[in-house]
């Protein structure tokens, strides 16, 4: 051994050390910030509109003014720790933890609020013409008031605060504070008010709010003419209530949007299930990763007590990357971290059998040389596999919304994090366990001395799974037939997210059946709304547009059979947004597979790469198809499952064909169908193995992660089923046709070199490849 390669045990110790050190410190220091779906409140998402009146472009930088704008107006609610962010060149996000009742949020962040205030020139009896100057009296139902030119605007207002009047018995009333010039402005318009006639109409004088009158009054006696209101404040009075004086002082300080604003998603979800959702999904992990330890342990013995160790400092690592990036951690987010702890597993379970494989293979005594072979050679695959889901990951980064986002940030630093507790941190264990004394006394103890009960069965039954090819992709091509026909005969049940529109959840004091919830919402005025049951007992509703007027008003017709009605979630979508994010979706699925087809063609021969996204397609079909079959809902959540279907299908695929790769270079005269056949049945082992541990958690997240995640887990437990079968049925196979069909340019043995390459002298590059894969060496 080289003085370079004995000191990497060393160097390996001490990254682990230093990296297990930080995590710990982050963790003990700071705490993850929970998306509003884990804490309760409401989210919205406006998107700004060009401006007819002012000729204002809705662009990044009138939209950064209006979210300056919104801040000041959220800050004046009173909310406790807002978050206000610019998504794009033209939407806000603003978030408001604690808000459930979002009306009032709406209303007051949402309006353009251009304050105008002029003289009053007449009074009609006659309905207004468009863009006149004529509006409604506030104080005199059936009255409109003529108005002259504004003699002073919104921005001449230097503060506003809502204001009891105990003196004057006028109750709540806005106090405003004007600039320095709009004083003056003020007291000019005042003063000429006042020099009119008692009860003149021209003796008012208007303060009008986004095209409405909201208070015109009238100049009292001792206002004098033509001096005015002096002093460079005044009140505006106008029958308030405390929220009303509150809401409206904070509209006029915060100032006018300098463009339209439009609701286009809107969610609210109860604190209640926001806290249920924590509970359920900790539960749901610490048994999945219970019963995945006791699978490890009881397939790998010492070594697979150890990557359970390593595994629960990959739930440290990986929590302490998430603090420390300041990602936000939602419920589909959570979910994604419990689901990347099954594929810290599956690069622990390549390992193992790689080292068991090099055990059984010598018949050595020593057992370092065997582990450190097993990390060696699977490294690669390790890489691989891990690369596609990466892919996968990045693409619901940039392509989803909401907290479905928050799946690919907790994916991928999951993934990340996954291959450094099993390629650093198990090595470092495992490395220092095979060398004690103890241990080399009693290999039998570090689980990789026997074959196993799978590859047992598998040598004595030496199935010839390649040779029937055809068999398996006429079942495979007959499973696709199956679900595109459900996707045709059945149809998809698109989420609101895709279809626009709004679903709010429920829950009442007194159960309530769906025939008696339907016809309360019916009688309500809403015959068409899809109303159905939801979780434990609530009730959902789902319509197209819904107003939150009318949102209310369906929540009271509940409130008749269900008593006291709480609402637990709450998702608008604009139709521009679903329309939007549909096209998102089409095009994430088809960025991911080509993404694929592309990596996959640089570390493979192009008819393995067409395999490869061959089965992947066909496992995304066969999901959707099982949805559409089972009439579940197609939302954004499946989405993020259905592209964790393809980044774990591809996974799959890749460990085969790297051993097919690798058994090429080291014999390239054997039979393809052969080759591949023998790799199959190598790495089924870890197929069972890993499938097996990310199907413990995620049997566990479908029955304790409650609702929410019920879908989502039925599509990944489906995804993982039907991709395991696919790598063996579909993706192998069809590698082994396209070959047949279309086999490596130019001089060729019988076999070819690696996947499809030519078998003739080796580059330098992949002899020292070779070399390293027999020493085992990672570099």
């Amino acid at each position: 051994m080289s003085p370079k390669q004995s000191r990497m045990p060393l160097w390996r110790a001490l990254i682990a050390l230093v990296v297990i050190a930080v995590s710990l410190a982050i963790a003990l220091t700071q705490s993850a910030t929970l998306g509003l779906d884990l804490r309760g409140g409401t989210q919205i998402v406006l998107e700004t509109q060009d401006s007819p009146d002012t000729k204002t472009v809705a662009d990044a930088a009138s939209t950064d003014r209006a979210l300056e704008v919104l801040r000041q107006r959220v800050d004046a609610l009173g909310v406790s720790d807002p978050s206000l962010s610019r998504s794009g060149d033209r939407r806000i996000i603003v978030e408001l933890p604690g808000v459930q009742d979002p009306r009032e949020a709406a209303d007051v962040i949402g309006r353009t609020a251009q304050l105008t205030m002029h003289p009053v020139t007449g009074v009609t009896d006659e309905k207004p013409r468009d863009g006149s100057r004529t509006l409604a009296d506030p104080d005199s139902a059936g009255t409109y008031l003529r108005l002259g030119e504004a003699a002073l605007g919104g921005d001449g207002v230097k503060d506003a605060n809502a204001v009891l009047d105990q003196e004057g018995m006028a109750g709540w009333t806005v106090g405003l504070a004007f600039r320095k010039d709009a004083a003056g402005d003020w007291a000019r318009l005042t003063g000429a008010a006042a020099c009119a006639a008692q009860g003149a109409p021209e003796r008012r004088v208007a303060i009008v709010l986004d095209g409405k009158i909201i208070s015109a009054p009238g100049m009292n006696p001792d206002v004098p003419c033509p001096t005015g209101i002096t002093g460079g404040d005044t009140r505006i009075t106008g029958g308030f209530s405390q929220e009303e004086a509150r809401d409206l002082a904070a509209l006029v300080k915060g100032g006018a949007l300098p463009v339209p604003v439009d609701v286009v998603e809107q969610r609210t979800v109860g604190p209640t299930l926001g806290a249920d959702a924590i509970e359920a999904s900790a539960q749901a992990a610490l048994i999945g990763l219970a019963l995945t330890a006791l699978f490890v342990v009881a397939v790998y013995r010492l070594l697979g007590a150890l990557a359970t160790v390593a595994l629960a400092l990959y739930g440290l690592i990986s929590y302490a990357a998430l603090v420390a990036l300041g990602a936000t951690l939602t419920l589909p987010g959570l979910a994604g971290f419990v689901l990347a702890v099954g594929m810290a597993v599956d690069a622990n379970v390549l390992v193992f059998e790689r080292a068991r494989e090099e055990y059984l293979g010598t018949r050595s005594t020593a057992l370092d040389k065997p582990v450190a072979r097993g990390f060696g050679k699977a490294w690669s695959a390790v890489i691989d596999s891990n690369v596609t889901t990466l892919l996968a990951a990045g693409l619901l980064f940039f392509f989803a919304t909401g907290p479905v986002k928050g799946f690919g940030v907790t994916l991928s630093i999951g993934v990340v994090a996954s291959m450094v507790s099993a390629l650093v941190v198990t090595r470092v264990l495992a490395d220092f366990a095979v060398r004690r004394r103890f241990v080399r006394a009693r290999p039998r103890w570090t689980g990789i001395t026997s074959t196993g009960r799978v590859r047992s069965w598998l040598a004595r039954r030496d199935p010839q799974l390649v040779r029937h090819r055809r068999r398996w992709l006429g079942a495979s091509a007959l499973l696709v037939v199956v679900a595109v026909a459900g996707i045709v005969v059945r149809g998809l049940d698109f989420g609101v997210e895709f279809t626009g529109g709004r679903m709010v959840e429920y829950s009442t004091s007194r159960t309530v059946d769906v025939d008696t919830a339907r016809e309360a919402v019916s009688d309500a005025g809403f015959p068409r709304a899809v109303v159905q049951e939801s979780g434990d007992g609530g009730i959902s509703v789902r319509t197209g547009e819904l107003s939150d007027d009318e949102q209310h008003t369906v929540k009271e017709a509940l409130a008749g059979p269900g008593g006291e009605v709480t609402v637990e979630r709450d998702e608008m979508i604009g139709p521009s947004l679903g329309d939007e994010l549909r096209v998102k979706a089409l095009v994430a699925l088809g960025i991911a597979v080509l993404a694929q087809l592309a990596y996959l063609s640089v570390r493979f021969r192009w008819t393995f790469a067409a395999a490869a996204v061959s089965a992947m397609v066909h496992d995304v079909l066969i999901v959707v198809g099982l949805f559409a079959w089972l009439g579940r809902p197609v939302d954004s959540v499946f989405l993020a499952a259905l592209l964790t279907v393809i980044g774990y299908s591809v996974n799959d695929t890749v460990v085969v064909f790297d051993r097919v790769r690798e058994a090429r270079r080291r014999d390239p005269r054997t039979e393809l169908e052969r080759t591949a056949n023998k790799a199959v049945i190598q790495t089924l082992p870890r197929t069972v193995n890993t499938g097996m541990g990310a199907l413990f958690i995620l049997a566990a997240l479908a029955v304790l992660g409650g609702d929410s995640l019920a879908d989502f887990s039925l599509a990944l437990i489906a995804g993982v089923v039907i991709g395991m079968a696919s790598t063996v049925f579909t993706a192998v196979p069809m590698a082994v046709t396209l070959e047949r069909r279309s086999p490596a340019g130019g001089p060729r043995r019988r076999g070819g070199g690696g996947p499809g390459r030519t078998a003739g002298a080796r580059s330098p590059l992949e002899a020292r490849r070779a070399r390293r894969e027999d020493t085992g060496a990672v570099v």
